[in-house]
């Protein structure tokens, strides 16, 4: 385990924690490999998806900005499919204010897909004109990784590999990457780019927390391993209050709730609505068993999530959004949190949790028979 700078303190939810104005590193952030590149990037990325939001001035976008720059946050995360182009256009404006160096900070933005918009599908035409797009709005001559937001089950893989390899070739971007890819997705990219030498993926985003763990845990530690793909999570912070009888408010993370459709019975409705208020009980007993231990330990809940997120060994960067400085402040605490996560309280949080994904046994074919 690396070693963290810095004496361990209280990290409550007090909300008149100074902000700090040096330009010194956070204790505890380190940096990372991003998969098997050389590309060296922050285990704490900066999700601009509600920095940009309707709710947020400018001043305080760059006001948040800054804070990451200020304290070694080196990754900003854009996506087309949350805030639009607005988040492009306003980033690429703080970056030619602020005067950064291009050499000191990572640009990832994603191509997306949508059957709702006119531009759709990952054509080799839209895959090009996307980037070149992005390109105009961050005022910026390259793209450090572009990630392929969902892949398109109505093109063909190869065109997809080849227009990703003719975009870095002409230098419009370092790398790509992938973005809610299943595994088998994943694989058979590689295989193609391997097949048509093409640059292979370096990075696959997907979510992670407390309660969405199979694929984080099971399958991406698995691709790293084989083709070099390394694991950037988003998650800790996709998260809703939640009101409980009592007047506590908890912190539950959004779409933990599983959504089931509705049947031609209205027997089989009152079984899946008796199922759904079930299972939001047991969330509810589990978010308030962590708030607790989370006050024990001298922080918050969302505190205790993201430091849980940082101390499995697979992401090797953890996407954080705030929509004020304050609260990107009170998030960059967790990361003091990180040492005092010994195995005792990760193995209370496992038994609290009690959902550790598990492989399932393999099926014999002669079984079958």
């Amino acid at each position: 385990m690396e070693e963290f700078s810095g004496r361990s303190t209280s990290l409550g939810s007090n909300p008149a924690i100074p902000v700090r104005n040096n330009a010194t590193t956070t204790p505890g952030l380190r940096y990372k490999n991003l998969g098997k590149s050389g590309l060296r990037v922050s285990n704490v990325g900066l999700g601009t998806w509600p920095i940009f939001s309707p709710g947020v001035s400018e001043d305080q976008a760059e006001a948040i900005l800054r804070l990451a720059v200020d304290s070694g946050i080196n990754l900003f995360d854009l996506s087309e499919a949350h805030s639009g182009t607005r988040a492009e256009i306003e980033l690429g404006k703080i970056i030619q204010k602020a005067g950064w160096k291009r050499t000191s900070y990572i640009i990832t933005t994603k191509i997306y897909w949508s059957t709702k918009s006119e531009e759709r599908g990952l054509s080799r035409k839209h895959i090009i004109e996307s980037v070149q797009a992005s390109l105009q709005r961050l005022q910026l001559s390259y793209i450090d990784i572009v990630l392929v937001h969902k892949a398109d089950s109505m093109c063909p893989m190869e065109e997809i590999v080849r227009a990703m390899n003719y975009v870095i070739s002409q230098g419009w971007s370092m790398y790509w990457g992938t973005a809610r890819w299943s595994p088998v997705e994943i694989m058979e990219a590689y295989t193609n780019c391997r097949q048509f030498n093409c640059v292979t993926p370096i990075v696959e985003q997907a979510e992670y927390h407390m309660f969405c763990r199979e694929k984080a845990e099971l399958y991406l530690p698995e691709m790293y391993n084989k083709i070099g793909v390394g694991f950037m999570a988003w998650g800790p912070l996709s998260m809703c209050l939640g009101d409980t009888q009592n007047g506590e408010r908890l912190w539950l993370p959004k779409g933990s709730f599983k959504t089931k459709s509705q049947s031609y019975s209205w027997t089989e409705d009152e079984v899946n609505k008796e199922e759904r208020l079930e299972e939001t009980r047991r969330m509810y007993d589990k978010a308030r068993d962590i708030s607790n231990l989370a006050e024990k330990l001298g922080c918050n809940a969302m505190q205790l999530s993201i430091a849980w997120s940082l101390k499995h060994e697979p992401v090797q960067c953890l996407l954080l959004g705030a929509t004020s400085a304050e609260q990107l402040h009170q998030s960059l605490q967790a990361l003091q949190l990180l040492p005092r996560l010994s195995t005792g309280v990760m193995l209370e949080i496992e038994r609290i949790l009690d959902n550790k994904p598990v492989r399932p046994p393999p099926i014999s074919t002669l079984a079958l028979r």
